[in-house]
Protein backbone atom coordinates (compact mmCIF):
# COMPACT_ATOMS: atom_id res chain seq x y z
CA UNK A 1 0.00 0.00 0.00
CA UNK A 2 0.66 3.67 -0.73
CA UNK A 3 2.45 5.88 2.26
CA UNK A 4 0.66 8.25 4.10
CA UNK A 5 1.57 11.88 2.91
CA UNK A 6 -0.36 15.68 3.59
CA UNK A 7 -2.98 17.06 1.76
CA UNK A 8 -2.05 20.32 -0.11
CA UNK A 9 -5.79 21.47 -1.11
CA UNK A 10 -9.63 19.81 -0.35
CA UNK A 11 -9.28 16.54 -2.75
CA UNK A 12 -11.53 16.01 -5.89
CA UNK A 13 -13.61 13.29 -4.22
CA UNK A 14 -14.60 15.57 -0.89
CA UNK A 15 -15.65 18.73 -3.67
CA UNK A 16 -18.13 16.28 -5.79
CA UNK A 17 -19.41 13.76 -2.76
CA UNK A 18 -23.60 14.84 -3.05
CA UNK A 19 -23.48 13.81 1.21
CA UNK A 20 -20.55 16.27 1.90
CA UNK A 21 -21.91 17.70 5.60
CA UNK A 22 -24.10 17.24 7.84
CA UNK A 23 -27.18 20.18 8.41
CA UNK A 24 -25.18 22.54 10.43
CA UNK A 25 -27.15 23.31 13.82
CA UNK A 26 -28.82 26.58 13.96
CA UNK A 27 -26.78 29.90 14.08
CA UNK A 28 -24.20 28.07 11.72
CA UNK A 29 -23.71 28.34 8.12
CA UNK A 30 -23.16 25.04 5.55
CA UNK A 31 -19.51 26.19 5.24
CA UNK A 32 -19.27 25.88 9.04
CA UNK A 33 -20.00 22.06 9.00
CA UNK A 34 -17.51 21.09 5.94
CA UNK A 35 -14.75 18.89 6.10
CA UNK A 36 -11.49 18.72 4.19
CA UNK A 37 -12.20 15.38 3.08
CA UNK A 38 -16.10 13.95 2.07
CA UNK A 39 -18.11 11.68 4.44
CA UNK A 40 -21.26 10.36 3.77
CA UNK A 41 -23.95 10.59 7.08
CA UNK A 42 -23.38 7.70 9.26
CA UNK A 43 -26.51 7.96 11.30
CA UNK A 44 -29.42 10.45 10.27
CA UNK A 45 -30.13 12.89 13.34
CA UNK A 46 -26.42 13.39 14.46
CA UNK A 47 -25.15 16.57 13.51
CA UNK A 48 -22.07 17.42 12.37
CA UNK A 49 -20.51 18.40 15.47
CA UNK A 50 -21.65 16.09 17.73
CA UNK A 51 -19.52 13.74 15.36
CA UNK A 52 -16.71 15.69 15.83
CA UNK A 53 -17.18 15.53 19.19
CA UNK A 54 -16.82 12.10 19.60
CA UNK A 55 -13.98 11.60 17.46
CA UNK A 56 -11.73 13.60 19.94
CA UNK A 57 -13.18 11.99 23.08
CA UNK A 58 -12.07 8.72 21.37
CA UNK A 59 -8.99 9.63 19.91
CA UNK A 60 -5.63 7.82 21.37
CA UNK A 61 -4.19 11.81 21.70
CA UNK A 62 -6.81 12.69 24.29
CA UNK A 63 -5.91 9.41 26.33
CA UNK A 64 -2.38 10.36 26.03
CA UNK A 65 -2.91 13.57 28.10
CA UNK A 66 -3.19 11.16 31.01
CA UNK A 67 0.57 10.52 31.04
CA UNK A 68 1.35 14.38 30.15
CA UNK A 69 2.29 17.34 32.83
CA UNK A 70 -0.33 19.77 33.85
CA UNK A 71 1.51 21.38 36.79
CA UNK A 72 2.23 18.17 38.91
CA UNK A 73 4.33 15.38 37.33
CA UNK A 74 1.73 12.54 36.91
CA UNK A 75 2.40 9.92 39.37
CA UNK A 76 4.49 12.10 41.34
CA UNK A 77 2.76 11.90 45.18
CA UNK A 78 2.30 14.45 47.59
CA UNK A 79 4.23 15.28 50.54
CA UNK A 80 1.49 15.70 52.55
CA UNK A 81 -2.18 14.42 51.05
CA UNK A 82 -2.69 12.03 48.48
CA UNK A 83 -5.35 14.63 46.11
CA UNK A 84 -4.97 12.73 42.86
CA UNK A 85 -3.33 16.07 40.97
CA UNK A 86 -4.55 17.05 37.26
CA UNK A 87 -3.09 15.81 34.26
CA UNK A 88 -3.56 17.17 30.76
CA UNK A 89 -6.71 14.79 30.74
CA UNK A 90 -8.81 16.10 33.57
CA UNK A 91 -7.80 19.69 32.89
CA UNK A 92 -9.09 19.36 29.01
CA UNK A 93 -11.89 16.92 30.46
CA UNK A 94 -12.94 20.14 32.99
CA UNK A 95 -12.34 22.79 30.64
CA UNK A 96 -14.80 21.25 28.41
CA UNK A 97 -17.58 21.13 30.93
CA UNK A 98 -16.67 24.95 31.40
CA UNK A 99 -16.38 25.64 28.05
CA UNK A 100 -19.75 23.56 27.20
CA UNK A 101 -21.78 25.30 29.63
CA UNK A 102 -20.30 28.94 29.33
CA UNK A 103 -21.03 28.30 24.87
CA UNK A 104 -24.27 27.37 25.24
CA UNK A 105 -25.77 29.68 27.53
CA UNK A 106 -24.84 32.63 25.07
CA UNK A 107 -25.46 30.73 21.77
CA UNK A 108 -22.81 28.00 20.59
CA UNK A 109 -23.48 25.17 19.65
CA UNK A 110 -22.36 22.94 23.05
CA UNK A 111 -20.92 20.04 20.94
CA UNK A 112 -18.80 22.22 18.92
CA UNK A 113 -17.43 24.18 21.96
CA UNK A 114 -16.66 21.02 24.09
CA UNK A 115 -15.04 19.47 21.09
CA UNK A 116 -12.64 22.75 21.10
CA UNK A 117 -11.64 22.64 24.85
CA UNK A 118 -11.63 18.49 24.51
CA UNK A 119 -8.58 19.39 21.87
CA UNK A 120 -6.79 22.47 23.15
CA UNK A 121 -4.05 20.69 24.56
CA UNK A 122 -3.73 17.56 22.10
CA UNK A 123 -0.51 19.25 20.66
CA UNK A 124 1.11 19.66 24.04
CA UNK A 125 4.48 17.18 24.69
CA UNK A 126 5.39 15.26 27.85
CA UNK A 127 6.50 17.42 30.47
CA UNK A 128 4.27 20.50 29.59
CA UNK A 129 5.42 23.53 28.98
CA UNK A 130 8.82 22.93 29.85
CA UNK A 131 8.63 20.09 27.38
CA UNK A 132 7.63 22.61 24.84
CA UNK A 133 9.95 25.04 25.07
CA UNK A 134 12.88 22.01 24.72
CA UNK A 135 10.88 20.73 21.37
CA UNK A 136 10.88 24.49 20.52
CA UNK A 137 15.07 24.62 20.76
CA UNK A 138 15.40 21.45 19.03
CA UNK A 139 13.02 22.45 16.02
CA UNK A 140 14.39 26.39 15.57
CA UNK A 141 15.93 25.43 12.16
CA UNK A 142 12.68 23.28 10.93
CA UNK A 143 9.74 25.82 12.34
CA UNK A 144 9.83 25.79 15.92
CA UNK A 145 7.53 24.59 18.01
CA UNK A 146 4.57 25.41 19.45
CA UNK A 147 2.01 23.44 21.44
CA UNK A 148 -1.03 25.11 19.54
CA UNK A 149 0.22 24.93 16.14
CA UNK A 150 0.90 21.23 17.12
CA UNK A 151 -2.70 20.20 17.96
CA UNK A 152 -3.50 21.65 14.46
CA UNK A 153 -0.95 19.62 12.71
CA UNK A 154 -2.45 16.09 15.17
CA UNK A 155 -6.23 16.91 14.19
CA UNK A 156 -5.65 17.14 10.49
CA UNK A 157 -2.56 15.24 9.99
CA UNK A 158 -1.34 12.71 12.72
CA UNK A 159 -4.24 11.43 14.82
CA UNK A 160 -5.11 8.34 12.95
CA UNK A 161 -9.16 8.66 11.95
CA UNK A 162 -9.64 9.29 8.24
CA UNK A 163 -7.69 8.25 4.94
CA UNK A 164 -8.20 8.69 1.47
CA UNK A 165 -6.24 8.21 -1.65
CA UNK A 166 -4.54 11.12 -3.64
CA UNK A 167 -6.33 10.76 -7.08
CA UNK A 168 -2.95 12.17 -8.91
CA UNK A 169 0.08 10.44 -6.77
CA UNK A 170 -1.99 7.31 -5.74
CA UNK A 171 -0.51 8.38 -2.01
CA UNK A 172 -2.84 7.14 0.77
CA UNK A 173 -3.31 10.93 2.25
CA UNK A 174 -3.95 10.94 6.23
CA UNK A 175 -6.29 13.70 7.06
CA UNK A 176 -6.37 13.29 10.69
CA UNK A 177 -10.07 13.42 12.77
CA UNK A 178 -11.34 15.08 9.42
CA UNK A 179 -13.43 17.52 11.53
CA UNK A 180 -15.45 20.23 10.57
CA UNK A 181 -14.42 23.90 9.24
CA UNK A 182 -15.76 25.48 12.87
CA UNK A 183 -14.56 23.25 15.04
CA UNK A 184 -10.92 23.14 13.59
CA UNK A 185 -11.45 26.87 14.25
CA UNK A 186 -13.20 26.89 17.63
CA UNK A 187 -9.78 24.81 18.63
CA UNK A 188 -7.25 27.71 17.03
CA UNK A 189 -6.04 29.80 19.77
CA UNK A 190 -3.93 31.85 17.50
CA UNK A 191 -4.86 32.15 13.85
CA UNK A 192 -1.82 33.29 12.69
CA UNK A 193 2.13 31.38 11.68
CA UNK A 194 4.86 32.20 13.30
CA UNK A 195 5.96 35.90 13.60
CA UNK A 196 2.66 36.87 12.36
CA UNK A 197 1.35 37.63 15.33
CA UNK A 198 -1.10 40.34 14.61
CA UNK A 199 0.43 42.85 16.99
CA UNK A 200 3.49 41.83 18.60
CA UNK A 201 6.01 39.67 15.55
CA UNK A 202 8.60 39.10 18.32
CA UNK A 203 5.57 36.75 20.26
CA UNK A 204 6.45 32.92 20.75
CA UNK A 205 2.60 32.06 19.75
CA UNK A 206 1.67 30.95 17.00
CA UNK A 207 -1.09 28.30 15.50
CA UNK A 208 0.20 26.49 12.05
CA UNK A 209 3.33 25.08 10.91
CA UNK A 210 4.17 26.73 7.25
CA UNK A 211 3.78 23.08 5.75
CA UNK A 212 -0.18 23.15 7.42
CA UNK A 213 -0.87 26.00 5.65
CA UNK A 214 -2.83 24.63 3.28
CA UNK A 215 -5.56 23.62 5.75
CA UNK A 216 -4.92 26.28 7.81
CA UNK A 217 -5.97 28.09 4.47
CA UNK A 218 -9.05 25.96 3.96
CA UNK A 219 -10.34 26.28 7.89
CA UNK A 220 -9.93 30.53 8.04
CA UNK A 221 -11.52 30.39 4.53
CA UNK A 222 -13.45 33.63 5.13
CA UNK A 223 -12.73 34.61 8.58
CA UNK A 224 -11.12 38.26 9.35
CA UNK A 225 -7.43 37.95 9.52
CA UNK A 226 -5.73 37.44 12.90
CA UNK A 227 -9.07 37.23 14.86
CA UNK A 228 -10.31 34.27 16.80
CA UNK A 229 -13.88 33.40 16.19
CA UNK A 230 -16.39 33.38 19.17
CA UNK A 231 -16.00 29.49 20.21
CA UNK A 232 -12.36 29.67 20.40
CA UNK A 233 -12.52 32.63 22.77
CA UNK A 234 -15.33 30.99 24.80
CA UNK A 235 -12.62 27.79 24.77
CA UNK A 236 -9.74 30.46 25.54
CA UNK A 237 -11.60 31.87 29.03
CA UNK A 238 -12.42 28.29 30.07
CA UNK A 239 -8.95 27.39 29.44
CA UNK A 240 -7.73 30.06 31.82
CA UNK A 241 -10.43 29.41 34.42
CA UNK A 242 -10.09 25.87 34.76
CA UNK A 243 -6.58 26.07 35.09
CA UNK A 244 -6.26 28.77 37.18
CA UNK A 245 -8.84 27.54 39.56
CA UNK A 246 -7.86 23.93 39.59
CA UNK A 247 -4.40 25.02 39.75
CA UNK A 248 -4.59 26.67 43.53
CA UNK A 249 -7.11 23.81 44.40
CA UNK A 250 -4.44 21.28 44.03
CA UNK A 251 -1.58 23.94 45.20
CA UNK A 252 -3.86 23.74 48.57
CA UNK A 253 -4.73 19.82 48.32
CA UNK A 254 -0.66 19.05 48.42
CA UNK A 255 -0.07 21.68 51.06
CA UNK A 256 2.31 23.66 48.87
CA UNK A 257 0.23 27.30 49.37
CA UNK A 258 -0.78 28.64 53.23
CA UNK A 259 -3.87 30.54 52.55
CA UNK A 260 -2.40 32.95 55.33
CA UNK A 261 0.52 33.90 53.37
CA UNK A 262 -2.19 35.55 51.10
CA UNK A 263 -2.55 38.07 53.53
CA UNK A 264 0.92 38.78 54.69
CA UNK A 265 2.85 42.11 52.38
CA UNK A 266 6.09 40.50 51.23
CA UNK A 267 4.19 37.39 50.19
CA UNK A 268 1.66 39.43 48.31
CA UNK A 269 4.55 41.85 46.39
CA UNK A 270 5.88 38.53 44.99
CA UNK A 271 2.57 37.14 43.86
CA UNK A 272 1.75 40.31 42.24
CA UNK A 273 5.24 40.83 40.40
CA UNK A 274 4.39 37.00 39.06
CA UNK A 275 1.03 38.44 37.83
CA UNK A 276 2.33 41.40 36.17
CA UNK A 277 5.81 39.56 34.42
CA UNK A 278 3.03 36.01 33.27
CA UNK A 279 -0.59 36.97 33.16
CA UNK A 280 -1.93 40.88 33.86
CA UNK A 281 0.02 42.19 31.33
CA UNK A 282 3.17 44.45 32.03
CA UNK A 283 1.99 48.43 33.44
CA UNK A 284 -0.70 46.55 35.62
CA UNK A 285 -0.75 48.52 38.56
CA UNK A 286 -0.15 46.12 41.39
CA UNK A 287 -2.86 47.97 43.91
CA UNK A 288 -5.16 46.70 41.07
CA UNK A 289 -3.85 43.55 41.96
CA UNK A 290 -4.11 43.71 45.15
CA UNK A 291 -7.96 44.74 45.47
CA UNK A 292 -8.71 41.75 42.99
CA UNK A 293 -6.89 39.60 45.52
CA UNK A 294 -8.55 40.85 48.13
CA UNK A 295 -12.04 40.85 46.86
CA UNK A 296 -11.60 37.16 46.74
CA UNK A 297 -10.40 36.76 50.26
CA UNK A 298 -13.75 38.70 51.26
CA UNK A 299 -15.95 36.17 50.15
CA UNK A 300 -17.39 33.86 52.54
CA UNK A 301 -16.51 30.87 50.72
CA UNK A 302 -13.29 31.65 50.07
CA UNK A 303 -10.72 28.24 51.76
CA UNK A 304 -9.01 30.63 54.43
CA UNK A 305 -7.60 26.78 55.93
CA UNK A 306 -7.15 23.71 54.95
CA UNK A 307 -6.17 20.61 56.85
CA UNK A 308 -7.57 17.56 54.70
CA UNK A 309 -10.44 16.99 56.79
CA UNK A 310 -13.63 15.70 54.49
CA UNK A 311 -14.95 19.29 55.82
CA UNK A 312 -11.98 21.09 54.23
CA UNK A 313 -12.27 19.36 51.23
CA UNK A 314 -15.96 19.79 51.03
CA UNK A 315 -15.36 23.76 51.91
CA UNK A 316 -12.44 23.65 48.93
CA UNK A 317 -14.23 21.97 46.71
CA UNK A 318 -17.41 24.45 46.96
CA UNK A 319 -14.80 27.51 46.83
CA UNK A 320 -13.66 26.07 43.34
CA UNK A 321 -17.35 25.80 42.08
CA UNK A 322 -17.94 29.65 43.58
CA UNK A 323 -14.86 30.76 41.66
CA UNK A 324 -15.79 29.51 38.29
CA UNK A 325 -19.04 30.19 38.54
CA UNK A 326 -17.78 34.17 39.48
CA UNK A 327 -15.84 33.66 36.34
CA UNK A 328 -18.15 32.42 33.93
CA UNK A 329 -21.30 34.16 35.20
CA UNK A 330 -19.09 37.68 34.70
CA UNK A 331 -18.45 36.78 31.38
CA UNK A 332 -22.04 35.90 30.50
CA UNK A 333 -22.87 38.87 31.77
CA UNK A 334 -21.00 41.59 30.72
CA UNK A 335 -21.33 39.35 26.78
CA UNK A 336 -24.83 39.43 26.72
CA UNK A 337 -24.62 43.13 27.60
CA UNK A 338 -22.46 44.52 24.85
CA UNK A 339 -24.04 42.05 22.27
CA UNK A 340 -27.97 41.28 23.34
CA UNK A 341 -29.72 38.19 23.97
CA UNK A 342 -29.47 36.48 20.59
CA UNK A 343 -27.78 32.93 19.68
CA UNK A 344 -23.53 34.29 19.45
CA UNK A 345 -21.74 32.44 16.80
CA UNK A 346 -18.77 32.56 14.84
CA UNK A 347 -17.58 35.79 13.77
CA UNK A 348 -20.68 37.41 14.83
CA UNK A 349 -19.41 38.70 18.62
CA UNK A 350 -16.60 39.01 20.94
CA UNK A 351 -16.41 37.30 24.08
CA UNK A 352 -16.49 39.87 27.25
CA UNK A 353 -14.49 39.04 30.03
CA UNK A 354 -14.71 42.67 32.89
CA UNK A 355 -11.20 44.18 33.56
CA UNK A 356 -11.52 43.23 37.40
CA UNK A 357 -12.33 39.22 36.31
CA UNK A 358 -9.31 38.98 34.22
CA UNK A 359 -7.54 40.44 37.02
CA UNK A 360 -8.81 37.61 39.34
CA UNK A 361 -8.01 35.02 37.09
CA UNK A 362 -4.75 36.37 37.00
CA UNK A 363 -4.37 36.55 40.62
CA UNK A 364 -4.80 33.44 41.16
CA UNK A 365 -2.51 32.00 38.24
CA UNK A 366 0.58 33.95 39.89
CA UNK A 367 -0.69 32.36 43.11
CA UNK A 368 -0.31 28.70 41.94
CA UNK A 369 3.04 29.68 40.15
CA UNK A 370 4.40 31.41 42.88
CA UNK A 371 3.84 28.21 45.11
CA UNK A 372 3.99 25.30 42.90
CA UNK A 373 5.71 26.06 39.87
CA UNK A 374 8.44 27.92 41.45
CA UNK A 375 9.33 25.88 44.53
CA UNK A 376 13.41 24.46 44.07
CA UNK A 377 12.72 21.15 43.59
CA UNK A 378 10.68 21.62 40.78
CA UNK A 379 13.31 23.98 38.69
CA UNK A 380 15.57 20.51 38.82
CA UNK A 381 12.89 18.30 37.94
CA UNK A 382 12.35 20.56 34.98
CA UNK A 383 15.93 20.84 34.29
CA UNK A 384 16.20 17.26 34.52
CA UNK A 385 13.24 17.35 31.92
CA UNK A 386 14.68 19.60 29.83
CA UNK A 387 17.80 17.19 29.50
CA UNK A 388 15.90 13.88 28.38
CA UNK A 389 14.08 15.94 25.49
CA UNK A 390 17.39 17.26 24.15
CA UNK A 391 18.89 13.86 24.59
CA UNK A 392 16.30 11.64 22.96
CA UNK A 393 16.07 14.36 20.72
CA UNK A 394 19.83 14.10 19.66
CA UNK A 395 19.49 9.84 20.04
CA UNK A 396 16.77 9.84 17.06
CA UNK A 397 18.06 12.78 14.76
CA UNK A 398 21.31 10.13 14.78
CA UNK A 399 19.58 6.71 14.90
CA UNK A 400 16.53 7.25 13.17
CA UNK A 401 14.39 5.87 11.90
CA UNK A 402 15.53 3.14 14.86
CA UNK A 403 12.75 4.55 17.64
CA UNK A 404 10.33 5.42 15.51
CA UNK A 405 6.80 4.46 15.83
CA UNK A 406 5.88 2.72 12.77
CA UNK A 407 3.46 5.87 11.76
CA UNK A 408 6.42 8.04 12.02
CA UNK A 409 8.93 5.77 10.39
CA UNK A 410 6.79 5.48 7.34
CA UNK A 411 6.97 9.37 7.12
CA UNK A 412 10.55 10.04 7.89
CA UNK A 413 11.04 7.10 5.02
CA UNK A 414 8.81 9.38 2.89
CA UNK A 415 10.20 13.09 3.97
CA UNK A 416 12.04 14.91 1.36
CA UNK A 417 14.30 16.40 2.50
CA UNK A 418 16.47 16.77 6.33
CA UNK A 419 13.74 19.66 7.65
CA UNK A 420 10.78 17.07 6.62
CA UNK A 421 12.39 13.99 8.71
CA UNK A 422 13.41 16.70 11.82
CA UNK A 423 9.94 17.67 11.65
CA UNK A 424 8.88 13.94 11.93
CA UNK A 425 11.24 13.87 14.82
CA UNK A 426 9.84 16.59 16.50
CA UNK A 427 6.09 14.63 15.69
CA UNK A 428 7.31 11.67 17.34
CA UNK A 429 8.38 12.92 20.96
CA UNK A 430 5.68 15.28 20.90
CA UNK A 431 3.21 12.07 20.54
CA UNK A 432 4.95 10.80 24.05
CA UNK A 433 4.04 10.86 27.45
CA UNK A 434 5.81 11.69 30.34
CA UNK A 435 6.79 7.67 30.83
CA UNK A 436 7.25 6.88 27.42
CA UNK A 437 9.69 10.06 26.69
CA UNK A 438 11.45 8.90 29.29
CA UNK A 439 11.41 5.43 29.11
CA UNK A 440 12.92 5.74 25.09
CA UNK A 441 15.40 8.47 26.24
CA UNK A 442 16.88 5.29 28.69
CA UNK A 443 16.66 2.73 25.87
CA UNK A 444 17.98 5.00 22.95
CA UNK A 445 20.67 6.43 25.39
CA UNK A 446 21.66 3.24 27.01
CA UNK A 447 20.82 4.56 30.41
CA UNK A 448 17.88 2.06 30.99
Amino acid sequence: MAGTSTPTGPPAQAQAHPRQNHAPPPGYDPGSAARWAAEPDKRPGRTAFQRDRARVLHSSALRRLAGKTQVVTPGAASPVWDASPRTRLTHSLECAQVGRELGAALGCDPDLVEAACLSHDLGHPAFGHNGEQALNLFAEDCGGFEGNAQSLRLLTRIEPKRFLTDPESGDVVSVGLNLTRATLDAATKYPWARGAHPTDPASPKFGVYEDDRPVFDWVREGAPEGRTCFEAQVMDWADDVAYSVHDVEDGLHAGHIDPNCLYAEPERQEIFAVAVGRYAGAGTDPAELAEALDRLLAQEWWPHGYDGTAVAQARLKDATSQLIGRFCLAAEGATREEFGRGRLTRYGAELVVPRGTRTECAVLKAVADRYVMQRAEQEQLRADQRIVVLELAEALTARAPEGLDPQFRTLFAQAPDDRARKRVIVDQIASLTDASARSLHARLTGQA
